[in-house]
């Protein structure tokens, strides 16, 4: 299998890993810590505004190559594997739907911008 193949079926993994996680933290019966983990996961991934912004070299896919896999890789550590097992059918299932969208996420990633920016003109002002 070449390089970009891999790379191609690693995406494909996170996406179908997200929206498994979508579906977790909609779940009654997961923990409380694993759904509130897997609602932020889910609700960045989705979100249209990222933490750290793509056009920055480097830093920008920071969030995507090495942030959300570690984070899904914990959340699927932390959800019992019951519910993960379910949740992964439903995604199977739902895959031919169109990717939600999180505005919620947005705005909670603008509202950390905000912050920081008022924070970083408080601190020079």
């Amino acid at each position: 299998m070449s390089l970009a193949a891999s790379l191609r079926a690693w995406a494909r993994r996170i996406k179908a890993d997200t929206i498994t996680l979508w579906f977790c933290a909609r779940h009654p019966q997961t923990p409380l810590a694993a759904k509130l983990l897997a609602l932020f996961l889910a609700a960045y991934a989705f979100s249209p505004i990222d933490l750290i912004p793509d056009f920055i070299p480097v830093l920008g896919l920071l969030d995507e190559l090495i942030l959300l896999p570690l984070g899904i890789a914990l959340c699927v550590k932390i959800v019992p594997a019951a519910i993960i097992d379910e949740c992964r059918l439903q995604a199977e299932n739902w895959s031919t739907q169109p990717r939600p969208r999180s505005y919620a996420g947005a705005a909670v990633i603008v509202l950390i911008w905000s912050l920081a920016l008022w924070a970083c003109w408080f601190w020079l002002a």
